[in-house]
């Protein structure tokens, strides 16, 4: 995808000055200087239209309080320059570098953001910060990372934690940015996989009719991957609405972009049994890999069966890819993070309410590591995968901490948060618990009936006890670059699923060796707390 970047003047109402108390940081080594005159009204209109013609003309309103327009335009950052890593442009990149220049326009603050190809992000921003070097003030990049970027992040502060937006954060996504105890994460937004389908395609007679003949069962949103496979495949090849040929399944393939994440959601089902608890990705008192075990193999003889379904190129999807394909009207069916169903709810969108959400795909039998078999619950076993969610961090070395706090304060305020969910290319997910209202969304232009699947399937993730967490520990760039590698020999044919992922299993065990497994246990123990909704 493309950058669309543009350099448009603020062009929103200015202000009246209010009184306000000033903002308090977390460490900072410059003086604040004193507050200037606001440049907004409170309750002003928002937007991002004047930024240029790739932004929504969307207007929302500035929510009062600490992170508002109004309280951040009143700060004099004149002297101050931030240093900001981000994603390359346009996930999470593309809204860092637009904050950074509103930021600049109404505080002064000269904002630098460095933008970095994704395989690049994890040693550009922790090589730095093991050297004890002051290379940038804030960083975005995956929550999973936290076990190794949480020694050298700045906490929280408590007047930040105490802001409506930050209230407001559902309750998995604190426990995403809290590492023992303390809150050194930024919450900016919420990633989960979930299953996205065309409704059209799926309500249409003809559709119907054929399917019935066809497999004798109701072409409906499937309920497990067996389904899913059943119904990608009828619908690959088929006409779809304005004369194109369809596919099935849009999917994450690419080795190096975040593949690994599809895969997991696909194991979920047949690997996390809700009666066996101590780990998922390991059994957390001894730290054995479970990643060779029958519900992953499993899972991987479905994911290679998929490859009949995908459109052309579709075995090197990237995540960029995936948004596009589904989002764009090529595909029938995706299931990774948030952008693909957002794009897909574009106001330009073709296929603008003609889509839904639904929970993973579950499986009639969850593999028991306890018995050493197969169970086959009443319901099909679903397993809701909470998988990074973009997070940001100012770091503790960092000489500016007060304006780094509050550039993500005002990052994610309400107005900005609101108008960043629309834009499906930035890579911001519903986080907070308001965006669990479908009147959010239907504001927005949705259908009733697509805003209400679209809440529900999130109101329910959270309510979900039996759920997947990504690694979060130490050493997890290496474990999820051995996975990646393993399930990609597999899809290519070069090794069975079961040797690819007993590849996966030696070098996980050698991984934790290096790292030191007491260290990644404990590390892990939080991870098994988040999965068992302890803490």
């Amino acid at each position: 995808m493309k950058s669309r970047r543009t350099q448009a003047a603020l062009g929103i109402v200015v202000g009246i000055a209010v009184t306000t108390a000033a903002c308090t940081g977390g460490g900072s080594q410059t003086t604040q200087k004193p507050d200037k005159t606001a440049m907004f009204g409170s309750g002003s209109d928002i937007s991002y239209a004047k930024y240029g013609s790739d932004y929504p003309s969307t207007t929302t309103k500035d929510v009062p309080g600490k992170c508002s327009y109004e309280s951040i335009s009143k700060r004099d950052y004149s002297d101050v320059t931030l240093k900001v890593i981000a994603n390359a442009v346009p996930v999470m990149g593309e809204p860092a570098q637009l904050h950074a220049k509103q930021f600049h326009d109404i505080t002064g603050a000269k904002v630098d953001v460095v933008n970095v190809p994704f395989g690049e992000l994890y040693q550009k921003i922790l090589t730095p910060l093991q050297a004890g070097q002051a290379a940038y003030d804030v960083m975005f990049y995956p929550s999973l990372w936290i076990g190794d970027m949480a020694p050298y992040l700045a906490p929280v502060p408590q007047d930040y934690l105490q802001t409506s937006g930050m209230k407001d954060v559902s309750k998995a996504f604190m426990d995403v940015a809290t590492w023992n105890g303390t809150v050194v994460q930024y919450p900016v937004d919420g990633d989960r996989h979930y299953l996205k389908v065309r409704t059209d395609l799926l309500e249409d007679p003809k559709n119907q009719a054929d399917y019935k003949a066809a497999t004798g069962q109701t072409l409906e949103i499937p309920k497990t991957w067996e389904e899913y496979q059943r119904v990608a495949t009828f619908l690959t090849g088929r006409d779809f609405p304005g004369g194109r040929k369809g596919y099935g399944s849009a999917e994450v393939t690419k080795r190096d972009d975040l593949m690994f994440s599809a895969f997991i959601s696909r194991a979920a089902a047949y690997a996390k049994n809700a009666d066996v608890k101590g780990g998922f990705f390991f059994d957390v008192e001894t730290m054995k890999p479970l990643i060779n075990t029958p519900g992953f193999v499993k899972a991987l003889d479905m994911f290679k069966a998929a490859k009949s379904t995908w459109p052309p190129g579709g075995a090197n999807f990237g995540l960029g890819d995936e948004i596009l394909s589904f989002g764009g009207g090529q595909a029938a069916m995706s299931y990774s993070w948030d952008d693909a169903f957002i794009q897909a709810q574009q106001e330009n969108s073709s296929i603008r309410n003609k889509v839904a959400a639904a929970q993973l795909p579950g499986s009639a039998e969850v593999w028991n590591r306890k018995t050493n078999s197969w169970d086959k619950p009443s319901t099909p076993n679903q397993a809701p995968y909470f998988t990074w969610g973009w997070t940001s961090a100012v770091a503790k070395s960092s000489k500016n901490q007060q304006a780094a706090f509050d550039f993500l304060c005002f990052f994610s305020n309400e107005a900005n948060t609101s108008l960043d969910l629309t834009i499906g290319r930035f890579g911001v997910n519903p986080y907070r618990n308001s965006h669990f209202d479908a009147a959010f969304w239907e504001k927005q232009g949705w259908s009733t009936a697509t805003a209400e699947t679209y809440v529900k399937t999130f109101a329910d993730m959270e309510k979900n006890t039996n759920r997947v967490f990504d690694l979060r520990v130490p050493g997890v760039n290496q474990y999820m670059s051995s996975l990646a590698a393993g399930v990609a020999s597999a899809l290519a044919g070069q090794k069975s699923s079961q040797q690819a992922l007993d590849d996966v299993a030696k070098e996980w065990t050698d991984i934790t060796t290096q790292v030191g497994k007491d260290k990644v246990q404990a590390a892990y123990r939080n991870v098994v707390k988040l999965e068992n909704h302890v803490g």
